[in-house]
């Protein structure tokens, strides 16, 4: 069985709609909610994991125990780095990184043995691909952005590298999709408040967009 994974609360409603659940007919796992499905004869379990590294990872273990996961597929948002992509544009990861498990003034901030290099050479269409970097704090303040800028990191969330480091200790395999729903912008031009407020507004305006190109033009094709 193939899961698909999904984090915040506005993704997954975005979720049930597309596979016309509705809340009372998920199961619970002490994590959050799930519920079983199929897309071209392959047996799907699909869970909300929850938002951060320690729910996220928790849940991708209790659902590879429970289920015999083979694979899990996380799908979403993340804050985009790289400015040669734009918001919407799609991400399928070969690299993920946790970029918060450092004394970023003394050491470098991303080491070897917290990444996740991901197989991508099933795939036999056109994508976008890079480097996803996960941290616990999301990505807001002007001076962090620069930081990963200057690390080479594409995108950002708060959850994929922690799946995935979880996926390769169960030798389970692991695919990433992910919409770039916003971008930092610095908040000397206002203030640290109203710049995290923008950003905020733009997230949420783009979950629905990003979820429903993920389902329409992504999904089938790596199942």
């Amino acid at each position: 069985m193939i899961g698909i994974s999904v984090a915040e609360a506005n993704e997954w409603e975005e979720t049930l709609k597309k596979f016309n659940k509705k809340h009372e007919e998920c199961l619970n796992s002490p994590y959050g909610e799930y519920f079983e499905t199929g897309i071209n004869n392959k047996k799907l379990l699909v869970f909300r994991s929850n938002v951060r590294k320690v729910a996220s990872s928790a849940c991708a273990q209790y659902m590879i125990d429970k289920f015999k996961l083979r694979k899990i597929i996380v799908i979403g948002t993340c804050a985009g780095v790289d400015q040669k992509f734009k918001q919407y544009d799609v991400i399928i990861p070969n690299k993920v990184v946790q970029y918060d498990c450092t004394v970023r003034e003394t050491e470098p901030l991303i080491k070897e043995k917290f990444n996740v290099y991901i197989d991508l050479s099933n795939i036999n269409f056109d994508y976008n691909s890079g480097i996803l970097g996960t941290a616990d704090k999301p990505l807001v303040m002007w001076n962090d952005y620069l930081i990963l800028k200057d690390n080479n990191i594409t995108v950002v969330d708060t959850e994929a590298a922690g799946i995935a480091y979880v996926c390769k200790m169960n030798k389970v395999d692991i695919l990433i999709i992910k919409g770039i729903s916003d971008f930092p912008t610095n908040e000397n031009d206002s203030t640290k408040e109203i710049s995290h407020q923008e950003q905020y507004k733009l997230f949420l305006k783009s979950i629905p967009i990003i979820m429903d190109k993920i389902f329409n033009e992504y999904l089938d094709k790596v199942l």
